[in-house]
């Protein structure tokens, strides 16, 4: 059982440490609070973050083992650069940012796998809108002749990319838009992306499974770099 009771009106959460997370369920360990900009940032800096649904009270995780991608293991497949070389295909950052999240969470209600059962409440889409209103939450947005066919969104602390959901309307459109993202944040100088839970569908991208302490490690020295926002993706990257 977790190891820490929140009341709903703490202003700013005192998490304990991750290694107190339970093993089953693995990760738990946190009930409570409320999703203030304060409280998100705090637990994304910790390594933890929230996920629950609607007969659930907010519920804050921190697995072992964590997923991640690292620069240089992002994984290109033919059949994605060729989807990549699309020439009616195109890529937008913050553009539509709304859009993206509430198409993520009317996906995941119709997905059985138990990590994405409904977790994108409406509590949970209005505190991330404004999370990205602050400037902490971005999203990039797959279009196909002016219409949106796939994205995904996250939180970003320092040097790091803490992805959230994704979304594809049409075949290879979530992968086109997690290669672009990191393609140009490795660039940019972001040094880590976080995945949180293995999905097959993320292996084949290039992520790997690392242990929570490794990844704490990882976390702190990413998080005394600041790493800016690319001003634009392009899908073209040759």
């Amino acid at each position: 059982m977790p190891t820490c009771l929140i009341g709903p009106d703490d202003p700013a959460i005192n998490f304990p440490d991750i290694g107190h997370a339970a093993e089953d369920p693995n990760g738990l360990l946190a009930i409570g609070g409320n999703l203030s900009i304060t409280n998100l940032l705090r637990a994304y800096s910790e390594g933890i973050f929230p996920w629950y649904d609607q007969s659930s009270p907010i519920l804050w995780w921190s697995p072992d083992p964590r997923e991640i991608l690292l620069p240089g293991d992002q994984h290109w497949s033919r059949s994605m650069r060729k989807v990549q070389r699309t020439e009616n295909m195109s890529i937008t950052s913050d553009l539509a940012f709304d859009e993206v999240i509430q198409a993520c969470s009317r996906i995941n209600k119709h997905q059985t796998n138990a990590q994405n059962d409904a977790w994108i409440t409406e509590e949970m889409q209005q505190a991330y809108i404004q999370l990205h209103k602050a400037g902490h939450a971005h999203s990039l947005e797959v279009w196909q002749d002016n219409e949106l066919i796939g994205g995904l969104y996250g939180v970003r602390i320092g040097a790091v990319f803490c992805g959230e959901s994704m979304f594809s309307r049409v075949s290879n459109s979530s992968k086109l838009a997690f290669l672009s993202l990191a393609e140009h944040l490795f660039s940019a100088g972001f040094q880590l992306i976080d995945c949180q839970f293995e999905t097959e569908h993320l292996r084949s991208l290039g992520t790997q499974a690392i242990a929570r302490h490794q990844y704490k490690k990882l976390l702190s020295e990413a998080l005394l770099n600041h790493a800016q926002w690319p001003s634009s993706f392009p899908s073209g990257l040759g």
